[in-house]
């Protein structure tokens, strides 16, 4: 956060790209863009870090460059990762209500900070807890429970695990930045927020986000977050298929990926090459736009059947009235929807935002920014909830005050009631 202003940073840490986003909320409510940065990743492999010294100097450039558009300096900041190696696990508990037979906050609060205490797995740590249901008298209700009467409250929560190492080694770059960490967010999370609508949310989706480095989905259903997957390969590997399957470089193999790759090598015009230049005397390359397009869909084919399987380990997959939504930049291949859509057998469509900031609104339209301008959605949003605490608290405190002072003045007046009524009966007498 800048220091000067009442505003959010956040930043999206990838395997191909850094992303910075600075942001706030108008007065009228809506989400207000004040400075976007965008740099190339080092140090990251597969969402996670592996070289410190390498991220924190591309973290630098990203924060320098925010600095310098906010004229402020900044303080803190929400980050989004990858989380591979990230892990679920369920916790249950119970509690009777405490106001005279109603569900209420506190019972609520209660058995959130008992899943928040629950200890997992070892050398992992809980960064997201996600209510699942809440039963009240053995009859499930709605996830806000809150007024419903009934004595036995139970909860059922889902917990994202990460390894701890993971966070320890982010608390380490941003140390050498000078900068604090927040908050964390897993990123299929926070691209949610931003290329999932509500009513998909509850009619059931899946937000697919393939990745350089990683395969990112989050499933939900009935507007609850059911599933979360990292799947450790993304469009690096078909960069890399192609380098060995053609044996040409890694820089002209990613050149052909992106300007001439399709998902299905069935649809390829086989008439159609693509010549790489020689070099130190090597003759120049014909490559087929076919040849190309098979190595791609074989690959892809691997992914989409890793994600088919973390679907089913949601357990909503026959309930999934909208089907995936796929981001990322391997999203824009040719004919990878229609791929995914054959090997999922559930409709697909391309991610796109949901959501609009008041300005900058053609340059969020990218889908490099989504994961970042979701992560800025949910932070301002915590921010307007724990200001909204703060001035509940403030009001609860100064109610307390005034009740205070009010009984404090009724017993005053209760004494001169008390000598007035004195004073009376002696001049009556």
């Amino acid at each position: 956060m800048a220091s000067n202003s009442n505003l959010s940073v956040v930043i999206d840490i990838g395997t191909s790209k850094i992303v910075g986003l600075a942001g706030q909320k108008t007065e009228e409510g809506k989400m207000e863009i004040l400075a976007v940065s965008r740099v190339s990743s080092k140090g990251v492999k597969r969402g996670v870090v592996f070289n410190i010294e390498e991220l924190a100097s591309c973290l630098k450039e990203v924060i320098a460059d925010l600095e310098k558009q906010l004229d402020a300096e900044i303080t803190g900041v929400e980050i989004a990762f990858a989380g591979q190696q990230m892990k679920t696990a369920d916790y249950r508990g119970y509690r009777y209500t405490s106001d005279d037979g109603v569900v209420s906050d506190f019972d609520i609060n209660e058995l959130y900070n008992e899943a928040k205490s629950y200890k997992v797995e070892q050398n992992y740590k809980t960064i997201h807890i996600v209510p699942q249901s809440f039963i009240i008298d053995d009859e499930i209700r709605e996830l806000n429970p809150v007024g419903i009467t009934g004595r036995k409250l139970e909860a059922n929560y889902k917990l994202f695990i990460v390894p701890e190492v993971h966070i320890l080694n982010f608390q380490r770059v941003f140390e050498k930045v000078g900068v604090n960490i927040e908050g964390i967010t897993l990123s299929p999370l926070a691209i949610s927020e931003s290329a999932l609508s509500e009513d998909e949310k509850e009619n059931g989706a899946v937000l697919l986000d393939i990745g350089a480095g990683t395969t990112k989905l989050a499933v939900f259903h009935n507007s609850v977050l059911k599933h979360v997957a990292v799947i450790p390969f993304g469009g690096d590997v078909v960069t890399k298929d192609i380098r060995e399957g053609c044996s040409i470089l890694l820089k002209w193999a990613e050149q052909l990926k992106v300007k001439y790759g399709e998902a299905l090598g069935d649809f390829a015009d086989e008439q159609k090459v693509v010549t790489i230049p020689g070099h130190n005397g090597w003759e120049p390359k014909e490559i087929s736009f076919k040849s190309l397009a098979f190595i791609i869909q074989a690959r892809m084919e691997e992914i989409i059947d890793n994600v088919n399987l973390q679907i089913g380990k949601s357990g909503v997959e026959e309930k999934l009235g909208f089907g995936v939504v796929v981001s990322g930049g391997t999203a824009d291949m040719s004919n990878l929807i229609s791929l995914v859509k054959f090997r999922t057998g559930l409709d697909a469509r391309k991610a796109f935002p949901v959501i609009h900031p008041v300005n900058r609104r053609k340059e969020f339209q990218n889908q490099d920014l989504l994961t970042a301008f979701g992560l800025l959605k949910m932070t301002l949003e915590k921010e307007e909830e724990s200001e909204g605490i703060r001035t509940k608290r403030k009001k609860e405190k100064k109610k307390k005050e005034n009740n205070g002072l009010s009984s404090w003045r009724k017993a005053i007046q209760g004494v001169l009631d008390y000598i007035d009524d004195d004073n009376d009966d002696l001049a009556m007498n």
